[in-house]
């Protein structure tokens, strides 16, 4: 298994049948086992996913960090992953963490769908 590398190769990717909707399953349940008020319909293009997704980690950046570090331990982004962004702008960072959610749990489905 290769890991997507940038947005457009996570969707390319997630384009099996149901397969993009099994990600926003996963993303859905780790969003309410980390107690964040957000809830994405199946049919949710990802785009919009992205974006939504990007400004809720950005919120929780700037007002709730602990809600941030909770939703980063339960969809389990590596903490290294997590350390290797260097940047100050909280906008970039949003972003490049949105991106690491989302391989995480795009990982999660690939393994529950072939093991």
């Amino acid at each position: 298994m290769t890991l997507p590398s940038n947005f457009n190769e996570l969707v390319i990717a997630s384009e099996a049948p149901n397969f993009f909707k099994k990600l926003i399953k996963q993303l859905n349940k780790d969003l309410l086992y980390a107690n964040i008020d957000l809830e994405f319909d199946e049919d949710t293009l990802p785009t919009s996913l992205k974006l939504v997704l990007q400004e809720t980690v950005f919120h929780l950046i700037e007002s709730k960090f602990p809600d941030y570090l909770n939703l980063l331990y339960q969809v389990d982004v590596s903490e290294v992953k997590i350390k290797q962004i260097e940047d100050d702008d909280t906008t970039i960072i949003a972003e490049k963490v949105t991106f690491l959610i989302l391989q995480r749990e795009w990982q999660k489905v690939w393994y529950k769908n072939n093991f």
